[in-house]
């Protein structure tokens, strides 16, 4: 009898956490940025050294990625960008906030000031 009770908590567990997912799907930014290559080095310093660290202890973070264009096998890749940045979240809520705190307004600027343009593109993703 002891298995079925426990069992019946693991799957109830289970179903909890899975019913709070099925809610609100966590989400994805990305943004194409124009790194100057001159401050490329720079710019992945701060990405892994100081933005990471900073945006890993906020509520609702899941993960965060820099990646660098290699080509483009089909269609077209966006003009000027040689750099995508990405970051994922709980929540909406959860980037929202962490957009909002003083760590970010710190932070963010680091990876901003090597860009050779401020005209990114930025896109919303639901993760399904």
């Amino acid at each position: 009898m002891k298995r079925r009770t426990s069992f019946k908590a693991v799957l109830a567990t289970f179903m909890s956490a899975y019913t709070v997912q099925a809610k609100e799907p966590s989400i994805e930014l990305q943004l194409d940025l124009s790194v100057d290559p001159a401050r490329e080095k720079e710019m992945l310093k701060n990405f892994h050294d100081v933005f990471r660290p900073a945006a890993s202890k906020q509520p609702g973070f899941i993960d965060s990625k820099m990646l660098k264009l290699n080509s483009a096998l089909q269609g077209s890749a966006p003009a000027g960008a040689n750099y995508r940045f990405m970051i994922s979240f709980a929540t909406e809520g959860d980037r929202k906030k962490w957009v909002a705190t003083a760590v970010h307004q710190r932070v963010w600027p680091l990876i901003e000031n090597a860009l050779s343009s401020k005209n990114y593109t930025v896109l919303l993703y639901e993760v399904s």
